[in-house]
């Protein structure tokens, strides 16, 4: 005797096959997903502990991940360490290019260029970490790096640019090194913030309340272009 079976049996039980293939089928991953997941995880745990400091399991677990994926997409802890600072300069290099300095007065572009670092820093205090522990290890990691020099290049042609045209118009002096302004445009927002808390008791106020730092911002702008007008 047959027993007849019902369009919704029959339509159960071809969905729970289908569900039961999916489950045995192995799950296809996205190398590209993958490695951007681990290297915001290193990025992170780098800022944190630094490079000795930092741990390839506690890399794993917070990229959802495991140890044998990470020495497959970057062979090694200094490798990955490498490319994450590669990375978070190659996102303040180009952010800079789509300020679109060019198009402004001279020291309309450099007081933009002053906040943006300004910004940048407020908004990536990772960037200020890593950038400190590869300082520790006298840079031998991005000594290694063709794409860290690359990155580089066109930053000091543009400040250069953005001189010569202040020095046409008469508003900068001339003979100014863009390497030098440069390394004053950084350093005096960097120290600022990676020295808040020590900085605050000596001074005996919040670095980082809003007036503090808009004022510090408006300081940091003045002193630039005092320094580099005619």
């Amino acid at each position: 005797m047959t027993i007849a079976t019902t369009p919704e049996k029959a339509a159960a039980k071809s969905a729970k096959a289908t569900k039961a293939t999916a489950t045995r089928q192995p799950r296809q991953r996205d190398p590209e997903v993958t490695r951007a997941r681990i290297l915001e995880a290193a990025k992170k745990e780098f800022a944190k502990l630094g490079l000795d400091g930092a741990r390839v399991e506690a890399i794993a677990a917070r990229a959802k991940s495991n140890k044998r994926m990470i020495y497959h997409y970057f062979g090694s802890k200094e490798n990955l360490f490498l490319e994450v600072l590669e990375d978070v300069y190659a996102d303040i290099r180009s952010a800079e290019q789509k300020l679109d300095l060019d198009h402004l007065s001279p020291e309309d572009a450099i007081a933009a260029l002053v906040t943006h670092t300004w910004n940048h820093y407020l908004r990536h205090p990772e960037f200020l970490n890593l950038v400190s522990n590869e300082n520790l290890h006298k840079a031998r990691h991005v000594k290694k790096s063709a794409r860290f020099m690359e990155l580089h290049q066109n930053f000091t042609s543009m400040l250069q640019r953005i001189l010569d045209r202040g020095v046409a118009s008469g508003a900068f002096r001339s003979g100014i090194d863009p390497r030098q302004l440069h390394i004053t445009m950084a350093g005096i927002s960097y120290y600022y913030l990676t020295n808040r808390f020590t900085s605050g008791l000596i001074f005996d106020f919040d670095f980082m309340e809003k007036e503090a730092l808009d004022a510090r911002l408006a300081f940091n702008i003045d002193t630039v272009l005092r320094t580099i007008r005619k």
